[in-house]
């Protein structure tokens, strides 16, 4: 709908300051010849828009420009509260702050969308907490939002997953909730301890990404740092993302199994093996289905198929149909020894006590 796009465009404008078509574009998700279009429209209808053209230019309105937009639509009041809940952001110290602002809004709302809020807070509710796992010891957080608010370098002790500890200096660039797990995106720049003091050089590396949780000392530095104009952290998080997932090790196993298994794929490898079930082609006579089935690990693998019981065969690599018949030959012999143990406990209670008592 045009109208809710070049409101959009001014809010845009007046949140950010200047921007360029191809920035407002991937925004609104049109192209960048329609943002063109929108910013003429809102020209002609009076909008002062100033463009510049060349590198660094953009569009803009004035300082002093102002508009105050209060026609919200319900799916627009509906969408503002529900993204308000503060989840991980109370861990920034934000709950309460964000609880204010909603009761603020609350207020100056038509009496129309109160009854819209109403019904959201009675219909919807969003849990950001994971099921089993508690939140992370995050002691650092607060000072990383400092750094980050206020461009200081921070030099840390860091406990990567794999490998020593390492003490290193960052520029702090942003910080990122995943799910409940914080962390932040930073610059390390090199540096060295001289006569018991560090200096930090001037040379910096590539910005990466570091898990709040496994820093185990942090010190704001007085130190502060140019931040790069250009950064988008959003952007880079996605890109990120998007790198670690093609990154991470696959181990893929071909598998037969009763095809009545495809129900529990799900529950065992994740909602990402629905689409494998769906796929699977019909039965053979013995009313199995061979699947290509890709894991984290070997040992990922392993377990997988041995919770899958008698219904599931592994057919390649020669490897973990090695590896499942060695793991379930151990639990074998384990349990039949502890079997045998009790049998005789039952049928001689005599010798036992005599044994434990001496």
């Amino acid at each position: 709908m045009r109208a809710d796009r070049l409101i959009s465009i001014m809010m845009y404008l007046q949140a950010r300051g200047r921007m360029t078509a191809a920035e407002l574009a991937r925004e609104l998700e049109v192209s960048e010849r329609t943002i063109y279009r929108d910013l003429e429209a809102l020209h002609a209808s009076g909008v002062p828009v100033l463009a510049e053209r060349g590198p660094g230019g953009g569009v803009e309105l004035p300082e002093n420009y102002r508009t105050n937009l209060t026609g919200l639509s319900e799916e627009e009041v509906r969408g503002l509260f529900l993204s308000a809940v503060p989840g991980p952001l109370a861990d920034l110290g934000l709950g309460k702050s964000i609880e204010g602002a909603v009761l603020k809004l609350t207020a100056a709302l038509p009496e129309a969308h109160r009854h819209d809020i109403e019904q959201v807070r009675a219909r919807i509710h969003v849990d950001t907490s994971d099921w089993f796992r508690p939140g992370e010891h995050v002691p650092y957080l607060e000072l990383l939002q400092r750094a980050v608010w206020q461009d200081r370098r921070v030099m840390m002790t860091y406990a990567p997953a794999v490998g020593r500890k390492i003490r290193t200096c960052i520029e702090p660039y942003g910080l990122v909730a995943k799910g409940t797990v914080w962390y932040v995106v930073a610059s390390p720049v090199n540096s060295a301890p001289v006569f018991g003091v560090t200096k930090v050089k001037a040379a910096r590396r590539t910005t990466t990404v570091y898990r709040i949780s496994r820093i185990h000392e942090a010190e704001l530095l007085d130190e502060r740092f140019e931040r790069p104009e250009r950064f988008d952290l959003r952007e880079y998080w996605d890109n990120w993302v998007r790198e670690f997932r093609e990154s991470m090790p696959r181990y893929t196993a071909t598998v037969r199994m009763d095809a009545d298994l495809l129900g529990r794929l799900p529950r065992i490898l994740g909602e990402g093996a629905r689409g494998l079930a769906e796929q699977a082609g019909p039965p053979d006579e013995e009313g199995c289905v061979v699947l290509d089935l890709t894991f984290d690990s070997f040992e990922g693998a392993r377990g997988a198929i041995l919770s899958l019981g008698a219904g599931a065969e592994v057919l390649a690599p020669e490897e973990l149909r090695a590896g499942v018949l060695d793991l379930a030959s151990d639990l074998l012999d384990l349990y039949t020894r502890e079997n045998r143990e009790h049998e005789r406990r039952v049928r001689h209670p005599e010798r036992f006590e005599q044994f434990e008592w001496r």
